[in-house]
C-alpha cells in the first residue's frame, strides 16, 4: 500500500511539471508574438507551484518572468522595472547556485540594458520634476550594479530636489558609506572640421588625436563630492528638525573643507535656530575673515548686535555692509534703526523722570541726546536716497522719524515724495 502511495505522488510531481512547462511555453510564445500581458497571465498560472520544481524549471521560468516585466517596462509600465530586476537576478542566484549557466550570458545583457533604460526613463522624470519617481530608478539602478556608485549619487540629488529628504539622507549616508568621492577625468579633444570642442572616452579621444581628426587634447579633472555630500547631510538634518546630528554632520564637513564660507554661515545658521547668538556671531566672524568682500555676512554679523543692543558693534557692520555695497537698502533701515532705538530708550527715561530742577534739567539733556540721535537715523536715510531716490521703506521709516521728531518741514516732504 505504501508502495502504491509513493507512484502515485511521483506521478503528481511529474504531472505538475509538465503542466508548469507548458504554461512557460504559452507565456514565451505570447510574448514572442508582442502580447506582454497574455504572456504575463500564462505564467501566472506556474507560479504557484514553482518553489517545489526543480531548478532548471525555476531558471526558466524566473528568466521567462524577466523577459515579460522587462517588455512592459520598455512599453511604459514603471511598476514592471523591480519585478523584471528581482527575476533575472533569480535567474542568476540559481545558476550560480547550479552552476549550470544556460540563461546567464543572456539575462547578464537584459540586466545591462534594463539598467539603461531605468536611466533614461529616471532622465526624462527628472525633467518633468517627478523627483520621487526619478530617485527611486536611479537608486535601482545602482543595486542592480553597485559599482556604478554615480547612480546612488544622482538617485540622492533627485530626492533631494524633490524635497523627499528621508530618502535622500539614506542615498547620502550610503554614499559615505561605500567612500564614494565621485572625482573623475573628463576627457576633451577639438574636433579639426568643425572647431567644437568634444567629450568622449579616453581611449576612442587618444585615437582621433592619432588619427588627425581632433587635437588639443585636454584632461578636465572633476572635483571630489565629498564635501558636498556631508554638507547636504547636515542640511538635510537640519530641515528635518535633527539638530544634534546636523551639529556633529557640520563639524565632519567643517573638518573635510574648513574654508567653505557657505558650510560655515548653514553652521551659524543652525546655533542661531537654537538660541545660541554667541555661537552664531563667532562663525560669522570666521566667515568674514574668509570673504571680507562680502556684504551680506557684515549685515548679519549687525543684525544680531543690534537685537542684543550692541547699537556700536552693530553700526560699524552695518557701515562696512554699505562701504562694499552702496546700494544696500537694508544695511541703510537698519543702520537709521540703530540711532532710532538708542533715542527711544532715552524716552523711556525722559518719561519717568519728576518735575524737580534736577529732573528738568536731566529731561532736557535727553532730550537733546534724543533729538541728535533721532537726526543721526534721519540723515542716514537721506543719504540712502541719493542711491534709492523711489524706494519706498527708506521713505516711509524717514517721515516717521521726522514725525518724531516734529519736524513738520522735512515730514511733509517726504510726504510729498510718497504720494501722500
Amino acid at each position: 500500500m505504501k508502495t502504491k502511495i509513493s507512484i502515485i505522488a511521483a506521478l503528481s510531481f511529474t504531472v505538475m511539471g509538465f503542466s508548469q512547462k507548458n504554461e512557460i511555453k504559452a507565456a514565451e510564445k505570447a510574448l514572442k508574438g508582442g502580447d506582454a500581458s497574455s504572456a504575463k497571465t500564462s505564467l501566472e498560472a506556474a507560479s504557484g507551484l514553482i518553489s517545489s520544481a526543480d531548478e532548471k524549471l525555476q531558471a526558466q521560468y524566473y528568466f521567462t518572468r524577466g523577459k515579460i516585466y522587462n517588455d512592459l517596462a520598455k512599453k511604459g509600465d514603471d511598476s514592471a522595472f523591480e519585478e523584471a530586476v528581482s527575476s533575472f537576478k533569480k535567474v542568476l542566484d540559481i545558476e550560480e547556485k547550479t552552476g549550470k549557466k544556460k540563461y546567464s550570458s543572456e539575462t547578464n545583457e537584459y540586466i545591462a540594458s534594463l539598467t539603461a533604460d531605468l536611466v533614461n526613463s529616471a532622465v526624462a522624470d527628472n525633467e518633468k520634476k517627478n523627483f520621487k519617481e526619478a530617485s527611486e530608478k536611479l537608486y535601482m539602478s545602482y543595486k542592480i550594479s553597485p559599482k556604478d556608485t554615480s547612480y546612488l549619487y544622482y538617485a540622492a540629488s533627485s530626492a533631494v530636489n524633490g524635497g523627499h529628504y528621508e530618502d535622500a539622507l539614506k542615498y547620502y549616508n550610503e554614499l559615505q558609506e561605500v567612500g564614494y568621492d565621485g572625482s573623475g577625468v573628463v576627457y576633451k579633444a577639438t574636433n579639426v572640421a568643425t572647431g567644437e570642442v568634444e567629450t568622449m572616452d579616453k581611449v576612442q579621444r587618444d585615437l582621433m588625436i592619432k588619427s588627425g581628426a581632433y587635437k588639443d587634447p585636454v584632461d578636465d579633472k572633476t572635483p571630489s563630492k565629498k564635501a558636498e555630500i556631508v554638507k547636504n547631510t547636515a542640511l538635510i538634518y537640519t530641515q528635518l528638525g535633527q539638530d544634534d546630528k546636523a551639529l556633529e554632520a557640520y563639524k565632519a564637513a567643517r573638518a573635510n573643507d574648513p574654508n567653505d564660507v557657505n558650510l560655515i554661515l548653514n553652521e551659524a545658521n543652525l546655533y542661531f535656530k537654537l538660541g545660541d547668538k554667541d555661537k552664531f556671531k563667532d562663525l560669522m566672524a570666521e566667515a568674514i575673515a574668509l570673504a571680507p568682500d562680502n556684504p551680506d555676512l557684515h549685515y548679519n554679523v549687525g543684525v544680531i548686535n543690534m537685537e542684543q543692543g550692541n547699537y556700536e558693534e552693530a553700526r560699524k557692520s552695518y557701515k562696512k555692509a554699505i562701504e562694499i555695497n552702496p546700494s544696500y537698502t537694508n544695511a541703510y533701515l537698519n543702520l537709521s534703526t540703530t540711532y532710532v532705538n538708542e533715542g527711544n530708550k532715552l524716552i523711556d527715561e525722559m518719561n519717568s523722570l519728576g518735575n524737580s530742577r534736577a529732573d528738568i534739567a536731566r529731561y532736557d539733556e535727553l532730550k537733546t541726546q534724543k533729538d541728535d540721535l533721532f537726526l543721526q537715523g534721519a540723515n542716514v536715510l537721506e543719504d540712502a536716497l541719493k542711491t534709492n531716490p523711489d524706494n519706498q521703506g527708506i521713505l516711509t521709516q524717514l517721515k516717521n522719524i521726522y514725525g518724531a521728531m516734529g519736524d513738520n518741514e522735512n515730514f511733509m516732504r517726504i510726504k510729498k515724495m510718497l504720494g501722500e
